[in-house]
């Protein structure tokens, strides 16, 4: 893939725990073999001026979302957060991912972020997840034949992503996927690793990170 910037969104209080393994390993080349270069993580806020997480980190922003556009980007991540419960500006974001889906560029949502993208109607004839088939359908959205029963689901035609806010790993794994950032058997090592702590996946990893 020719763009090696992964824009990730941030709005008042973004869930850590959710995007910190996707930001972390897209930066990092362990286990690339040839090495091959990292994707850049660009936070996009809706307006300048620093943003401060769940967990009380804070971020500033590389740019705003005036200044986002689709083919700068490989894809674009929206994490869960407090915001999503009511705020109206969050809509400014929803029309992002819009624009990203309709321009051919990925999104990827997890969590509350999942509600707002059911609220812009982008999941009614896209296959999806969340924290519930229930919470998704308390937003009146049209979606529900297409929601699925899985810890991440990734649309096969447009490359969205879902997960609901106890999958942060499987999250991870679809994005990698979808970037191609890791081989197959790499990428299953990966997933066993982090979410099952199967030690006989981390022989994989240090195989590829040594090869």
């Amino acid at each position: 893939m020719g763009r090696r910037t992964v824009h990730v969104a941030v709005y008042d209080t973004p869930a850590d725990w959710e995007i910190g393994h996707i930001t972390a390993h897209l930066r990092e080349t362990t286990f690339h073999r040839p090495p091959r270069e990292g994707f850049t993580v660009a936070y996009v806020a809706a307006r300048p001026g620093p943003v401060t997480t769940m967990g009380g980190m804070r971020v500033q922003p590389d740019l705003t979302l005036a200044e986002l556009r689709p083919e700068d980007s490989a894809m674009l991540i929206l994490p869960g957060a407090t915001a999503w419960e009511g705020d109206p500006e969050m809509s400014r974001f929803t029309r992002a991912a819009r624009e990203f889906l309709e321009a051919g560029v990925p999104v990827a949502a997890i969590c509350g972020a999942t509600a707002g993208l059911a609220m812009e109607g982008l999941l009614d004839e896209r296959e999806h997840t969340s924290a519930a088939a229930e919470f998704l359908a308390a937003t009146g959205y049209k979606g529900g034949d297409h929601y699925r029963e899985a810890d991440a689901v990734t649309d096969a035609e447009s490359g969205l992503i879902t997960a609901g806010p106890t999958e942060p790993v499987a999250f991870a794994r679809e994005i990698l996927a979808r970037l191609e950032v890791l081989e197959p058997e790499v990428l299953d090592a990966w997933f066993r690793l982090f979410s099952a702590s199967d030690a006989a996946a981390y022989g994989v990893l240090e195989a590829a990170a040594t090869r």
